[in-house]
């Protein structure tokens, strides 16, 4: 009596996890359904934050500097690659020193801050191109004065997204951090170049760079505490250029040993009059994450390699994925560097617009 009374629950129990089964199949809410939708919207949104704009970054010798016959056609002459890599929305632009060996760009400050004068070519160019990428509003907290910033006046701007005025108003806005706390507020004073200091919601040392997140509300007098970010988030979720960075390299094989970027640069091309000419119409690059761009100086990128102790004897063409002159017919014996970086930011345009496009619909 007792066991089929047992049996009986058990039919009971069973026939109604059936009927919720069945009911939770019409309304097409089934649990796998509802799993494979969870899963779906979790893809979704690691997609969103793990979505990184492709990069294109540009390396150079600082040495092209010593080239110029005096410090206000060197100031311009830092002023045209600044310029160059502004206008094709280039991300990062590294100096090379040339070295042996490899060197800190610490070490390297700490001589140059030691005088005014007889500063390196690295150097210089690296203080001039900072300097120009900065806003306005900022470089005075930012850059003490110096003898190789006598001749920045001349420069006409950069005006790029992030050079903000005073009337304007966007989603993000470049920041330095202040000594001066807010009374009975935890968090940072910002100058961000409005009318009003901004808080954010960390302490930061003072005089520091920071991107700050505006947000809609234009009115600063709600007492709204701001978000400090990465400075790569305008360029991956609003699709803004935001300017470029400026990395120092004691060397060629420190630029590729040294790239900021999560698993490096993923396509290499070397420029050189002794490269392969391809017509930039015929030209395609495969699916970038992060590009590289090398220029040599006076005796092209040979010499950098040569004078590098890490890749001395090692053919220049089995460093980078494509060897290329961008520029085969010249009237000229030579090409200055400053003038190869426009001329070959323009030939890649097209391809790196490509790549850049493709992953926008990613």
């Amino acid at each position: 009596m007792g066991k089929k009374k047992k049996e009986r629950e058990r039919a009971e129990r069973e026939a109604e996890e059936q009927e919720i089964a069945n009911l939770e199949l019409v309304n097409g809410d089934s649990n796998e359904k509802k799993q494979k939708k969870k899963k779906r919207k979790n893809k979704e949104q690691n997609d969103v934050e793990s979505y990184e704009t492709p990069t294109v970054s540009i390396a150079l010798p600082g040495s092209i500097i010593h080239n110029a016959q005096s410090l206000e056609l060197a100031t311009r002459l830092a002023g045209q690659i600044a310029r160059a890599a502004t206008i094709f929305q280039v991300d990062e632009v590294v100096v090379i020193d040339n070295k042996a060996t490899s060197v800190d760009e610490s070490e390297l400050l700490m001589e140059e801050n030691s005088s005014d004068d007889n500063e390196s070519g690295a150097a210089f160019l690296i203080r001039i191109l900072r300097y120009l990428e900065t806003p306005q509003y900022l470089r005075k907290r930012l850059f003490p004065k110096h003898n190789s910033l006598r001749f920045v006046g001349l420069l006409p701007p950069l005006d790029a997204p992030h050079h903000l005025r005073k009337h304007e108003w966007a989603p993000y806005r470049e920041g330095v951090t202040l000594k001066d706390q807010a009374p009975d507020l935890a968090g940072t004073l910002v100058d961000v170049g409005l009318n009003k200091n901004v808080l954010i919601d960390k302490g930061i040392e003072p005089g520091t760079r920071v991107t700050v997140a505006m947000g809609s509300n234009r009115n600063l007098d709600t007492g709204l505490t701001y978000q400090v970010v990465p400075s790569s988030r305008p360029r991956d979720d609003a699709r803004m250029y935001w300017g470029y960075k400026v990395r120092y390299a004691s060397n060629i094989s420190a630029v590729l040993s040294g790239c900021p970027y999560k698993g490096g640069y993923d396509h290499l091309i070397g420029t050189s009059e002794h490269g392969v000419a391809i017509k930039s119409s015929e030209l395609s690059l495969p699916s970038f994450r992060h590009l590289l761009i090398a220029f040599g100086g006076l005796a092209g990128l040979e010499e950098c390699i040569e004078e590098d102790n890490n890749l001395k004897g090692k053919d220049v063409r089995e460093l980078f994925d494509l060897y290329l002159n961008i520029c085969p017919n010249q009237g000229s014996r030579t090409i200055r560097t400053e003038e190869a970086v426009f001329i070959c930011l323009q030939y890649f345009q097209e391809s790196i617009s490509r790549v850049r496009d493709m992953h926008k619909k990613i």
